[in-house]
């Protein structure tokens, strides 16, 4: 009996671009995905970082990411994020496939980006984007949007300006008006995304317009968080999953901590968005923060599985 399937991150990214993996997540919560019914995720501390653990289980497939975060890798030119994704068939729990988990990573955390923005950057016109950070879910984040909507014009806000100059010259490559800038020119945004491993506020979230979308993805530690309390307070509020968010997400527990919001500042979920119980109102700024699921790890796992010709 042959072994499992391998996918590495070529062939992965080969198989699914970020409109198919959106598409995907959409489809999953449509068909009733209940993201808050999952296990949580378990975080080990090592002595280079975090392990992490996601396991998930959804129709007729399991699977489990092993997640590491190492943050002295970069300096070493190594990546931040390692691991592999496992993929089981639901039935028996015999392994199915083996994905490059950093892969799966940079595939899945832009699209549920992406179908946020679907959602609450509602309108067709071409969208001012200011990008925080520089690093693969940067330009991940980037493609995803682009995939999702007409971009005007892209500021990237990077930490490291040479980074922020190569990621301005990407997107120009992809025939996107970009240039690199400052915090405050979220000001002028249409389209806010934050994807950087900062544990302070990026900007000052009074500058943010109403009617604007903001999006943040890059922490999941209840300590951590890229937003300020005044960003948050000012906006209509969705996350992946409630139970995940006031677990993990330092943007709203810090607010929450202060005594500024409560739980019930949480507007909705992504499946509200996409099945439509949920619709942004005008006149705030919107704001989405995800901390990445097991549940979307498992929907993208399955849908590559099925792309590289397996059932």
């Amino acid at each position: 009996m042959s072994g499992p399937l391998v996918l590495d991150a070529a062939t992965m990214t080969r198989l699914m671009g970020p409109a198919a993996v959106t598409d995907v997540l959409a489809q999953a919560l449509k068909a009733g995905v209940d993201p808050d019914a999952g296990p949580a995720r378990t975080a080990v501390p090592v002595p280079a970082g975090e392990l992490l653990l996601m396991p998930a289980a959804f129709g007729s497939f399991a699977g489990v990411k092993v997640a590491g975060v190492a943050p002295a890798n970069p300096a070493r030119g190594l990546p931040r994020i390692t691991g592999s994704y496992l993929l089981l068939d639901g039935a028996d729990l015999q392994p199915l496939a083996l994905l490059d988990g950093a892969a799966l990573t940079e595939l899945r955390t832009p699209a549920v980006s992406a179908l946020a923005v679907r959602h609450l950057a509602a309108d067709d016109r071409p969208l001012r984007l200011v990008l925080f950070g520089s690093g693969p879910q940067a330009y991940a984040h980037l493609e995803a949007v682009l995939a999702a909507r007409e971009v005007a014009e892209a500021v990237v806000v990077a930490r490291h300006a040479a980074g922020g100059r190569a990621l301005a010259g990407y997107a120009r490559t992809l025939g996107v008006l970009a240039r690199t800038g400052t915090p405050a020119e979220v000001a002028g945004a249409d389209l806010v995304v934050c994807c950087t491993t900062a544990r302070e506020p990026l900007f000052d979230g009074t500058l943010v317009a109403p009617g604007a979308t903001v999006v943040a993805v890059g922490s999941h530690e209840p300590a951590a968080r890229e937003t300020d309390t005044a960003l948050v307070v000012r906006s209509e509020v969705y996350v992946e999953a409630r139970s995940a968010a006031l677990r993990e997400a330092g943007d709203l527990l810090v607010p929450l901590a202060e005594g500024a919001i409560g739980a019930e500042h949480v507007a909705g979920d992504l499946a509200d968005l996409v099945t439509g119980r949920g619709r942004p109102s005008a006149g705030r700024p919107r704001f989405f923060k995800s901390v990445g699921m097991a549940w979307e790890d498992l929907v993208v796992a399955t849908a590559l599985y099925r792309a590289a010709g397996r059932s």
